[in-house]
């Protein structure tokens, strides 16, 4: 008989022990899932100010050729470029 209640109490022992690891695991992926959350949204954050900064190096770009081009056929060029960009995007909020 003792033998049994010592594998009961074996068995009690372990799965505490479980439970524990459990609730810690449990807690760990929250912690995780949270952290992943805020660092996706930093990312999110990161790629929209990018994405202006590329926009305006263009635009930079644009008005030092046009501002300092000695080169009149590389400025007209690109004029001609962004007034057919410009078009593309009209016609497509027409549609």
């Amino acid at each position: 008989m003792q033998k049994i209640t010592q594998v009961v109490e074996l068995l009690e022992d372990k799965l505490h022990l479980i439970l524990e690891r459990y609730e810690f695991l449990k807690e760990e992926n929250e912690y995780l899932r949270n952290n992943l959350t805020n660092l996706q949204q930093q990312l999110d954050v990161k790629e929209q100010l990018l994405q202006e900064n590329e926009t305006n190096f263009d635009s930079l770009k644009v008005a030092k050729t046009i501002q300092g081009s000695d080169d009149t056929g590389k400025t007209t060029k690109k004029i001609n470029t962004l007034i057919k960009e410009i078009d593309l995007c009209i016609a497509q909020l027409s549609d």
